[in-house]
This record gives C-alpha cells, sequence and structure tokens, in this order.
C-alpha cells in the first residue's frame, strides 16, 4: 500500500494533515516575516497572518459591517412588530 503524503500541495492550494501540535497552531497565526495569508497550520488552504496590519484592518471592516447588520436586522424586526396586519375588507362588484 502506497503512503500518502501528510502535507502538500494540488493545484497551487496548500494542504496539511499532520497531527496539529500547540506550538505549530500558535506560530501559524503570527509569522511577522510574511504576507496577510500564511498556510493553516491543520486542514486546507490559507488564513489570517494576524502579524500583518492588513489583516487587521480585514477583520475590523468585518467586525464592521457584521455589526452593521445585526444592527440593521433588529431594526427590521423591531418595525415588523409594530406593524399589526389588520384584516382588509374587499368588496367586489358584479
Amino acid at each position: 500500500m502506497v503512503d500518502k503524503p501528510d502535507s502538500g500541495e494540488i493545484f497551487g492550494i496548500p494542504y496539511n494533515f499532520e497531527r496539529p501540535s500547540i506550538g505549530r497552531m500558535l506560530s501559524s497565526y503570527f509569522q511577522p516575516g510574511e504576507g496577510m495569508l500564511v498556510k493553516k497550520p491543520f486542514g486546507i488552504g490559507y488564513t489570517i497572518n494576524l502579524a500583518s496590519w492588513r489583516s487587521w484592518v480585514v477583520l475590523g471592516v468585518a467586525g464592521a459591517l457584521l455589526y452593521q447588520e445585526r444592527r440593521s436586522g433588529s431594526a427590521d424586526e423591531a418595525d415588523a412588530e409594530t406593524d399589526v396586519d389588520e384584516p382588509v375588507e374587499v368588496i367586489v362588484e358584479d
């Protein structure tokens, strides 16, 4: 039986299925010399590098959009509660 590699790349996307350790998990999210995206410590793809200021901008924008969505969603629910559907009389003439 052929041993399959635990890490590598498929179509340019990295994967790593080696058993994760605490040190590798912590060090993979904070790499000062790397760009905004770094290889995930476990799984397929990339993750955000918290040592990059660009990552913090992306997280801030995502957080602001989430806050805005939840805030507008609660306003819509409040409007829906105040608008009570009243029965409507319909007159049809023959």
